[in-house]
């Protein structure tokens, strides 16, 4: 799962944010196409949806599966802020690598 938003306050699930772009595609064809989108900033949140549930599951408040940021933005205690995962997007196509973590 992937959402790509450029509000703040709505990352990193997107939730509050009607005009965020979700997609939804297999492990095994990790590529991820948002189409096009306005100039501006934009940050993406991954979650390796294992069991297929719709949401990153914690043990603890510590999360039992994969997930990943834009700008490869650091994690402390809990998910980064907006200004540590968000990228520019201009006229030309962006293309992005970003790493998924396993703490489990």
């Amino acid at each position: 799962m992937a959402c790509l938003t450029m509000r703040p306050d709505a990352f990193p699930d997107c939730q509050n944010d009607p005009a965020a772009r979700r997609l939804i595609v297999p492990a095994s064809e990790p590529r991820l196409d948002f189409g096009a989108v306005t100039e501006g900033r934009y940050a993406i949140a991954l979650i390796h949806d294992e069991n297929s549930n719709g949401k990153l599951d914690k043990r603890l408040m510590i999360p039992r599966e994969g997930f990943g940021f834009s700008q490869d933005a650091p994690v402390m205690m809990g998910p980064p802020r907006f200004a540590s995962a968000a990228f520019a997007v201009g006229d030309a196509s962006e293309h992005l690598s970003i790493k998924m973590r396993y703490l489990f």
